[in-house]
């Protein structure tokens, strides 16, 4: 008899936790520390302005002259037609004008766009740089 009783309360407290699951399917209430909303704040302020990062570009053009901003522009424009995918920046510091490209966050990845764009520009090479902050993409973890 005691055995039957228990199995009674086993069943009912068993329905009820399953029902509780499926009662708030889909909603998700998170309880947090009002501060790191304060936090989160103070960070996108601060990405806002200093929208810049440590990182790497891959210098492909330095030099002065007078002809130096025209021969600048005009490495930039025919990289940029060529890759699409990384931008080319012209900089300006005296007495030399610089094109340097991509925003690599390590070095790793510089290194590797730089064997792909080695024969194009002979005299190219990494140097550590304020890059943009990369766009962010969806990616999937497999486990």
């Amino acid at each position: 008899m005691k055995l039957k009783k228990y199995l009674v309360v086993l069943l009912i407290l068993t329905t009820w936790m399953v029902y509780g699951q499926n009662a708030n399917q889909g909603n998700i209430s998170i309880n947090s520390d009002p501060r790191i909303e304060e936090l989160v704040k103070l960070h996108v302020a601060y990405n806002e302005a200093f929208p810049f990062m440590p990182g790497y570009r891959i210098q492909i053009f330095m030099e002065s002259g007078n002809e130096a901003l025209n021969q600048a522009e005009k490495v930039k424009e025919v990289f940029n037609e060529k890759y699409k995918n990384n931008n080319a920046y012209l900089i300006f510091v005296a007495p030399y004008y610089r094109v340097r490209v991509g925003d690599f966050r390590t070095r790793l990845e510089a290194e590797k766009f730089l064997q792909q764009i080695i024969r194009k520009y002979p005299n190219a090479w990494v140097i550590k740089d304020e890059i943009n902050f990369p766009e962010l993409t969806n990616y999937q973890k497999s486990y």
